[in-house]
């Protein structure tokens, strides 16, 4: 299944122009099997998408871009989002005392909600956005060799803001997800691995974008 990971919804995040309804039908229409609304700093969108999600028979997932004191971090099955600005660490103990998920978002683009070198000592992340679609390369690129010095797994987003953006980047799951508890036991089981889109479709992503290593790198 693919799946992209990273999508800002219009309702609840003021940088977007992009809708729930216009990111399914674009969904659909380049062959994704599901997408994930990660507006920054909630999930109010939790409801509403799980209903749109029933009535359209599409898999919609809903987590956060939660901004920490260090940078941002992709998390899932973390129901209650911190009101305020804390720690890194403070927030991946939260996390996983939910039981859920911690990305680390865009580690290195020229941005101060990006993570950069915090990654090598913080504890309780599970997986490296090493392939972001509003990333440039070069800092894409870094990302990947921060993953694989850290033994981290990788996957892919398009941080979508906007309908061209969605499904530029997404992540393969060698699983199938019904449910946002599918979703976090296949990362945790790094059962993932980032694809880029291409006019043959989806492709393994790698720093070239197209190579075998990735899938040993994961340990696949």
């Amino acid at each position: 299944m693919i799946i992209d990971l990273h999508i800002h919804e219009k309702r609840n995040s003021v940088d977007s122009v992009l809708s729930l309804e216009d990111a399914v039908w674009q969904a659909r229409k380049m062959g994704l099997d599901g997408i994930c609304i990660t507006d920054h700093d909630n999930n109010d969108i939790r409801d509403f998408a799980k209903e749109y999600s029933k009535k359209v028979d599409f898999p919609i997932f809903v987590g956060a871009e939660i901004l920490t004191k260090e940078g941002d971090f992709v998390v899932f099955g973390l129901n209650e989002i911190p009101k305020e600005l804390i720690t890194a660490q403070e927030l991946l103990c939260q996390v996983e005392a939910a039981g859920g998920v911690a990305i680390a978002a865009h580690p290195y683009r020229n941005a101060f909600r990006s993570l950069g070198n915090h990654n090598y000592t913080l504890e309780g992340f599970w997986a490296v956005e090493a392939f972001n679609g509003r990333t440039q390369i070069e800092k894409n690129e870094q990302a990947w060799s921060l993953a694989g010095e850290i033994n981290m797994p990788m996957v892919g987003a398009s941080d979508a803001h906007q309908l061209k953006d969605l499904g530029k980047m997404a992540t393969c799951f060698l699983s199938v997800i019904r449910s946002e508890e599918d979703l976090i036991a296949a990362i945790k089981a790094r059962k993932v691995y980032p694809v880029v889109w291409t006019e043959e479709g989806y492709l393994p992503a790698t720093n070239l974008f197209i190579e075998k290593e990735l899938v040993t790198s994961n340990n696949l």
